[in-house]
């Protein structure tokens, strides 16, 4: 009983979500993640930050998440819609996740270990836990996913499919771009 429900409620979530990913796909181009830049491990350890700096910094981390998670749709859309990908695109999937946690330790690295300008501390630390707690989240979303598929879900894990990091709002989304706006820091992340 409880495996039947499980398969009824994943065949209805996939359902939905492939006729609305079917529509956005078919306007997506793959993006090549060799020209996307991410945020660079920095040698910078003990120093003062400039604003310049840390609005350069912030823009490429986030524009570098963006464009990562634009690059990984296409591929969640194969999986969500039951096909599996070739050698290659599996191989691109997971580099793009690999990316996604190493612009997110570097940058979390980078603004830690340096001191930057009044009202950029808090932040920055702000956005990267949004970012690094969003992604993880996604990633451990498309696992789940993937175990539902392929009949491996328990109850457990059905249960974290629902429950969203509580830092991953639309609450503190707002904070993080009304925070952007004011420091003229102009980023795709959010589209």
């Amino acid at each position: 009983m409880k495996k039947g429900l499980l398969g009824v409620f994943g065949l209805v979530v996939l359902a939905g979500c492939n006729q609305a990913e079917t529509e956005v796909v078919e306007s997506t181009e793959i993006i090549d993640i060799e020209d996307i830049e991410i945020f660079a491990e920095s040698d910078q350890t003990n120093e003062s930050i400039t604003e310049e700096e840390i609005k350069d910094s912030l823009k490429t981390y986030l524009d570098s998440s963006g464009d990562l998670h634009r690059a990984r749709f296409i591929y969640e859309v194969v999986l969500d819609s039951e096909e599996e990908l070739d050698e290659n695109e599996a191989e691109a999937y997971k580099k793009i996740n690999l990316l996604l946690l190493e612009n997110d330790l570097n940058f979390s690295a980078y603004i830690s270990a340096n001191t930057l300008p009044d009202g950029y501390q808090d932040e920055s630390e702000h956005i990267s836990d949004y970012i690094t707690t969003l992604n993880q989240y996604l990633i451990e979303f498309d696992d789940t996913i993937y175990e539902l598929i392929d009949g491996e879900i328990t109850i457990d894990n059905l249960k974290e499919l629902g429950s969203t990091p509580d830092i991953v709002n639309g609450k503190e989304q707002a904070k993080i771009e009304k925070f952007l706006e004011e420091k003229e820091i102009e980023s795709s992340v959010f589209e």
